[in-house]
């Protein structure tokens, strides 16, 4: 890697505080050259795409995050409006909590709990995290993104206490996700047990019409917020589904939106030197040959970009892990990203990517500003702790290098909600462009849809199950002697481990004898 190839390779945007390092991806001296038709192609598809194609032919939706925040470019007058209300409102809504114009029972709403899963929980939770300042901050903020109840019952021990000062924002397009719902139900359940009327603290993010906003109406819900079919979960985050908890919690999200806005417009310029998001794409392709044949591991060297990763799992895998390309050819396309956050990976799984399987390239993110006091202590004469943060970063990027271990690295130039709505907007250019590259869809996922079908099954099954033995309350059976029992003979598998799951949590109803061949062991009513 030579001083020569870095100056070559190196982009840098003054006006944005934005670099990008791709000169150690030893791609081939003819490489961006062969591949310029290519993403000349993807920059056409893209500006399709903003102009109101029609992108997930499953559901015959257009797909338009990047009018979130340039309602100008959208292609009706009334989505242009319907973006700019909402914006209002949510700000709108946002002051009166703050005021205690919209107040709980015991005066202004002091915490925010978010239920909701996968985009509508992992972008909220990521700028939480990133942007959050706990003595300034307007409102704490927990999430219920899971439907764990033990992890449920986490959260709310929390909040013991503090349930008349809580706002809940209930985030589904459909209203009909489970976590979700069961989380709202959970939630409900504890105001409920607090004496407290929940409907006086909730507020819904739906598609209209949907269940969760026929339910905000029939129960007079604080608010209603839209979700529009137009804007994927994984690209949700500058949507209502984001800036309302961020707005809540007191963070500029009309700084966001205008770092993400400022991203776009570089990132549309047609020519590939001069656009980071065509770049990072190609790097992608020529670290995966363009198949998913490396993973691609996030090391941001900032604890409060830790959620980064998790973020960018669902955006990146959930685009691109497809099995069909635009032609309907089985290509199972992906690339599979994890991380967690520099220094503290040199104390975990480096070592393993120095000198174990070559199976990865990284993402370094590195951050010029270090804290937002003025001075920072010297640990040393002339050395700072974030002095020893860079200084793990280069030294790792350059001890990977050294062992044939490729990465780029990504330059911002602070932690704030600019620079943050900046890197959302550039990883959803990328994701769009390396979608065009490679020929696929990113802006559909039958897998998801096949998961929660598959989900809905077992619980039919489990019914099923349950009220066989409320129909035999004497009689003890096996898994297998239940599974035929109630006319599924080759579930005994899963029959099993829905007896074993209800067995063991009280009051559901089933009783084990267990014996020395767990196979043998039998269930019961109880």
């Amino acid at each position: 890697m030579t001083w020569s190839r870095f100056k070559t390779l190196y982009y840098q945007n003054a006006q944005l505080g934005v670099a990008l390092d791709i000169s150690r991806i030893p791609f081939p001296a003819d490489f961006l050259a062969t591949k310029e038709a290519a993403i000349q192609q993807a920059f056409l598809d893209m500006a399709a795409l903003e102009r109101g194609a029609i992108a997930n032919h499953d559901e015959k939706r257009m797909v338009g995050h990047y009018w979130l925040r340039a309602p100008q470019l959208a292609p009706t007058a009334d989505l242009r409006h319907e973006i700019s209300s909402t914006l209002t409102a949510i700000k709108d809504f946002a002051a009166k909590v703050h005021s205690g114009a919209i107040a709980g029972p015991k005066g202004k709403f002091k915490n925010l709990l978010v239920i909701g899963i996968g985009g509508s929980a992992l972008g909220p939770q990521f700028v939480h995290h990133a942007l959050g300042r706990p003595r300034k901050d307007k409102l704490a903020v927990s999430f219920f993104d899971n439907t764990d109840p033990d992890g449920i019952d986490y959260v709310l021990a929390g909040l013991r206490g503090q349930l008349a000062k809580t706002i809940v924002v209930v985030i589904s397009k459909s209203g009909g996700t489970a976590e979700t719902r069961n989380g709202q139900l959970e939630a409900a359940a504890a105001f409920q047990a607090a004496g407290l009327d929940f409907t006086k603290h909730y507020v819904a993010i739906t598609g209209a019409g949907s269940k969760l906003d026929q339910t905000a109406i029939a129960q007079n819900w604080l608010a209603r917020f839209p979700m529009w079919d137009w804007v994927g979960g994984r690209t949700s985050e500058l949507s209502a589904v984001g800036l309302l908890p961020a707005a809540l919690q007191g963070l500029d999200i009309q700084a966001m939106l205008d770092g993400a806005a400022a991203m776009d417009v570089v990132t549309r310029h047609p020519t590939t030197a001069q656009n980071p998001a065509a770049l990072l794409a190609l790097m992608w392709y020529s670290a995966t040959d363009g198949r998913g044949a490396k993973d691609m591991v996030v090391l941001p060297y900032k604890d409060r970009l830790l959620l980064f990763s998790r973020y960018l799992q669902q955006l990146v895998m959930e685009s691109l892990g497809k099995e069909h390309d635009l032609k309907g050819n089985v290509v199972n396309q992906g690339i599979a990203v994890y991380g967690n956050k520099g220094s503290t990976d040199q104390h975990a799984y480096v070592q393993q990517l120095r000198e174990g399987v070559n199976n990865f390239f990284v993402t370094f993110i590195e951050v010029l500003k270090d804290r937002d006091a003025k001075t920072s202590l010297e640990v040393e004469p002339g050395v700072t702790a974030g002095d020893f943060l860079q200084g793990f970063y280069l030294g790792t990027r350059d001890a990977l290098s050294e062992k044939d271990r490729h990465s780029v690295s990504i330059t911002l130039p602070d932690i704030s909600p600019r620079s943050i709505g900046m890197l959302i907007a550039l990883y959803e250019r990328v994701v769009g462009l390396y979608a065009s590259l490679i020929g696929i869809n990113a802006y559909h996922q039958p897998g998801v849809e096949a998961g929660k079908k598959a989900a809905g099954g077992v619980i039919a099954l489990q019914l099923k199950l349950t009220a066989a033995l409320k129909a035999a309350p004497e009689k003890t059976f096996t898994a297998e002697e239940l599974a035929t029992a109630v006319g599924s003979p080759d579930s005994a598998e899963l029959v099993f481990k829905i007896l074993e799951h209800l067995a063991a949590n009280k009051g559901r109803g089933v009783k084990k004898r267990a014996k020395t061949l767990w196979y043998k062991s039998t269930y019961r009513s109880a």
